[in-house]
């Protein structure tokens, strides 16, 4: 495990903590998201936080007057405190952190679901439904198509893999015949 990772998870598990005695657990989580996307979406922003020749002060300055206001206290409090100690590199890892420590504290699992065509809700309540009684938790779907996929779906919940494409099936009918042939 990289030393990101494990700074990432120790800040990851204070933001939940703070979060949890505020119940605002899934808010935060949200807030976290908007923050990595502001960071790491516009390369200019990236550029001026990651100067080595502007301040931390400086960078907090211009940073603390955009996000004040718009984020809760915990979660700008964390920014600064990156920002001060030029940790800001760590901030998707800590958002992963995040969801995880908050997901298994809650009960929630977040499911990515790959599907040739986008899902309708009562497809995704379904799949909510199946999957939460398969892990024993909530679950939460993120639908991507991948046109990739020959007909079917996969679904990756954690590191776990439901291959129900219809080439994960032709692989898996491809191994049993050749099995069968030895």
């Amino acid at each position: 495990m990289s030393r990101e990772s494990v700074v990432a998870k120790r800040y990851a598990k204070a933001m939940y903590e703070i979060a949890a005695q505020e119940e605002r657990t899934l808010e935060v989580e949200q807030e976290l998201r908007a923050l990595v996307l502001a960071m790491s979406e516009d390369v200019a922003v990236q550029q001026f936080i990651v100067s080595p020749n502007i301040s931390e002060t400086a960078k907090w300055e211009v940073l603390g007057g955009v996000l004040e206001g718009k984020l809760s206290v915990p979660v700008v409090s964390l920014a600064k405190l990156l920002v001060e100690r030029g940790r800001t590199d760590v901030l998707p890892e800590l958002l992963n952190s995040y969801i995880k420590v908050a997901g298994d504290a809650l009960g929630l699992a977040n499911a990515t679901v790959y599907s040739t065509y986008a899902l309708s809700d009562e497809e995704k309540r379904s799949i909510e439904v199946e999957f939460g009684t398969l892990v024993n938790k909530k679950i939460r779907v993120l639908n991507v198509v991948d046109s990739d996929l020959l007909g079917g779906m996969k679904v990756r919940i954690g590191d776990t893999l439901y291959d129900g494409s219809l080439s994960g099936k032709l692989k898996r009918l491809e191994k049993s015949f050749r099995r069968q042939a030895l």
